[in-house]
């Protein structure tokens, strides 16, 4: 399926969505967070496009809003697109579990959880996954100062 022809289905499913290609060879989909879950169900249940691989969830903290990056890919169909989802609510980031459609997001949301403090609703065992209970702060936002470990040029 071209991306053209993504975009027009995705549209009907979803007519707020935004899309560019601007810079990449997937079409993008930027979706807002209370239309993310039933999205990404479509696109991995709907035999049109079959997203049925969850290939990469990674966090981003754009400075004014904090949100996540999915890449799928149908492996039946061979065609990849990218998903993101943003919040402004820098405070209490949160956004949708997409545990309960790809079981691999859950690892990767606890990871996008420990270095950028986005809370995913419904997700089996948020909680750190990499740094320590005790650890204050998300060390891959923008506004994160840690002045004991900060690397000195």
């Amino acid at each position: 399926m071209t991306n053209e022809a993504l975009q027009l289905l995705i549209k009907d499913w979803a007519p707020e969505a935004e899309f560019t290609e601007e810079g990449s060879q997937y079409l993008n989909v930027l979706v807002k967070p209370e239309h993310l879950h039933d999205l990404m169900e479509i696109l991995k249940f709907n035999s049109e496009t079959s997203f049925d691989y969850l290939f990469c969830l990674t966090g981003v903290d754009w400075g004014q809003a904090l949100g996540v990056v999915y890449h799928l890919e149908s492996t039946q169909y061979r065609h990849i697109i990218v998903v993101k989802s943003q919040t402004e609510d820098r405070e209490n980031p949160r956004l949708d579990s997409v545990y309960d459609i790809w079981a691999t997001a859950e690892f990767h949301e606890r990871e996008v959880y420990d270095f950028f403090g986005i809370k995913f609703n419904n997700h089996p065992n948020m909680k750190r996954i990499f740094l320590t209970d005790e650890w204050d702060g998300f060390p891959l936002r923008k506004d994160y100062v840690d002045e004991i470990n900060m690397v000195i040029k």
